[in-house]
């Protein structure tokens, strides 16, 4: 069962370069909002297995990432695709947005 995959500065780089879809959530463990949305993150990360990885970076930890990104607040969730930003969510988001952001990036199925 996919879960999300903790990346920090020094394999950011590398989680986009193997994975064609990325979802990055820029968090920290005193946010509440991170919280919030780690459960709906978890899901995602099983319901899109083998189509978008699903990444957690910790901001207090791995700053150089966030300030390259301007995440100012968190929870920040960056959608990669080929290694570029598409998407970005700011706050506690319902499911359905990341949905909605995920879909518009997905290979139409044959």
């Amino acid at each position: 069962m996919a879960k999300p995959v903790e990346v920090t500065d020094a394999n950011f780089e590398e989680a986009l370069r193997n994975h064609p879809l990325v979802l990055v959530d820029f968090w920290a463990e005193w946010c509440a909002p991170c919280r919030m949305i780690a459960p709906v993150l978890e899901e995602l990360a099983q319901e899109y297995e083998g189509k978008l990885l699903v990444a957690k970076l910790d901001v207090d930890e791995n700053p150089k990432t966030a300030m390259r990104y301007r995440v100012m607040s968190i929870p920040t969730v960056i959608l990669f695709k080929n290694g570029q930003p598409v998407e970005v969510l700011v706050g506690a988001q319902p499911k359905r947005n990341f949905q909605a952001k995920i879909e518009k990036h997905l290979p139409a199925s044959a």
